[in-house]
């Protein structure tokens, strides 16, 4: 039994040397896409109005979504919101929707990227379940017999699939790689 664990490790220490810098990071970036690329891009979009200037400014369905129970009590006028707190927080949850997932598709910032969209993630999280009133079958339990949890088992995998970014980097298949190779053949040897 020894020798086929020996055999094992080697096998894949071997494999994980070979294709674990790039493959792993790739595949992760790749899965993020196939997954929650449009579903965030999407859910940003409803958040901003058409047109120049209107893009790049929340709208109230920004504050229906983020700040919930403060857009409600200003009656959805969101004149009425304070910029401070509030409408920082909804124009940077806002354009973080937009800009964190472009970068870690493209593998630009992957590590800083992926911590935001974990932060994004957990308040997410929080405000759906907390805001939204959802009931205790959609939240879900860790460790409970029934899979489908949105927030409890659903978005620990997207977590999981981010973690895996933070600890590793975009690879050497990505911007941040292209980066890194080109910043090691400039630098001058002293």
């Amino acid at each position: 039994m020894a020798r086929l664990i020996a055999l094992q490790e080697r096998a894949f220490a071997a494999l994980e040397r070979a294709l674990g810098p790039s493959v792993l990071p790739l595949f992760a970036r790749l899965v993020f896409a196939s997954a929650l690329l449009l579903y965030y891009l999407n859910s940003a979009y409803t958040k901003v109005g058409s047109g120049f200037p209107d893009m790049f400014v929340p709208q109230v369905g920004a504050y229906a979504q983020i700040v919930p129970k403060v857009a409600e009590g200003a009656g959805y006028d969101v004149s009425q919101i304070a910029f401070f707190p509030y409408g920082l927080v909804v124009w940077a949850g806002t354009y973080a929707e937009f800009v964190l997932p472009v970068l870690i598709v493209l593998g630009l910032f992957t590590r800083l990227a992926s911590l935001g969209m974990i932060g994004f993630i957990v308040v997410q999280s929080v405000v759906d379940v907390t805001a939204h009133g959802l009931d205790a079958a959609t939240v879900g339990l860790p460790f409970d017999r029934f899979p489908d949890g949105m927030i409890a088992d659903q978005r620990l995998f997207w977590v999981f699939v981010l973690v895996v970014l933070v600890l590793r980097g975009g690879g050497g298949l990505s911007l941040d790689g292209l980066l890194a190779k080109r910043e090691r053949s400039s630098a001058q040897p002293w």
